[in-house]
């Protein structure tokens, strides 16, 4: 298998930069990818990374990966809270799976507060913005018993 790492961003991160800078900062998505690209090689990793507003994309990205991809890093925006389809398409990938999100749900609207993902995934990286893509490939490589 190879040791790709499939990166999904949900709806509205495509506005990353400009979108709520108080929330999310002010880099936009594209940093976000390079940054987490260039971290992701020098450790022997390469990355696809798929971003789309419509669900049924992000859906067909993971069923993709399945048997390809070593790892789903996925920022689904808001279909943390209410996507059971994707969560679903989650539950059948059999790599390793890490659920970000630069802001902290869990303080905010209580609509947020509920991830449909968290059952399916490894574990969740939330509220520390640009670095949460960091520690979220950290997450990755330690699950995968790199060193």
């Amino acid at each position: 298998m190879s040791r790709e790492i499939l990166l999904l961003s949900g709806p509205n991160l495509d506005q990353l930069g400009s979108r709520s800078p108080e929330i999310y900062g002010t880099a936009t998505l594209d940093e976000h990818v390079q940054r987490f690209r260039q971290g992701a090689e020098a450790l022997g990793f390469t990355v696809r990374h798929v971003q789309s507003n419509f669900e049924g994309a992000l859906i067909e990205a993971v069923h993709a990966a399945r048997g390809s991809a070593v790892a789903v890093v996925i920022n689904a925006g808001a279909l943390t809270h209410y996507s059971w389809a994707l969560a679903d398409a989650l539950d059948m990938f059999e790599g390793v799976k890490v659920e970000i999100h630069i802001s902290n749900p869990a303080a905010r609207e209580p609509w947020r507060h509920v991830s449909t993902l968290a059952p399916v995934v490894n574990g969740s990286i939330a509220g520390f913005g640009a670095r949460s893509y960091d520690l979220a490939l950290d997450a990755v490589r330690r699950l995968l018993g790199d060193s």
